[in-house]
């Protein structure tokens, strides 16, 4: 009888492991921002749609009423919205609503993030406290 032959399984030692650990949280470190801040690009482009969503309603609500709406409650309950956005920056449906300029058109002429009024030009309305529309 032939004596029995002992293989020896070859593994990965220490020093091969910690290197390739090495690599992979290097790679983390420069892909984590990255996909981070394009997170947040995604949130302010969403945003930026629900405000376009909302003026647009705004709108057709002033051509068809002659007035502008009380609050952004208003647009939804005439089905101009199907309900009031939530805002992807800070996970609410609060946004600061701007008065009209012209002070004989009361309601809400403009809206804007409750956390500042962003992408809303300079002299397009007072603006009303963050959040009083709902």
């Amino acid at each position: 009888m032939k004596p029995a032959r002992i293989r020896r399984i070859r593994g990965f030692t220490l020093i091969e492991i910690v290197v390739v650990m090495a690599i992979i949280g290097l790679l983390l470190t420069l892909a984590v921002p990255r996909y981070m801040h394009s997170i947040e690009r995604g949130k302010e482009q969403v945003r930026r749609q629900n405000l376009a969503v909302m003026r647009n309603a705004i709108d057709q609500y002033y051509g068809d009423n002659g007035q502008y709406p009380e609050t952004l409650d208003e647009l939804v309950a005439k089905h101009y919205l199907r309900a009031v956005p939530v805002d992807p920056v800070n996970g609410d449906d609060k946004w600061a609503t701007l008065a009209s300029p012209d002070e004989t058109k009361p309601g809400v002429y403009d809206v804007g993030p409750a956390s500042g009024v962003q992408g809303v030009p300079p002299g397009s309305g007072a603006a009303a406290a963050p959040g009083a529309s709902k």
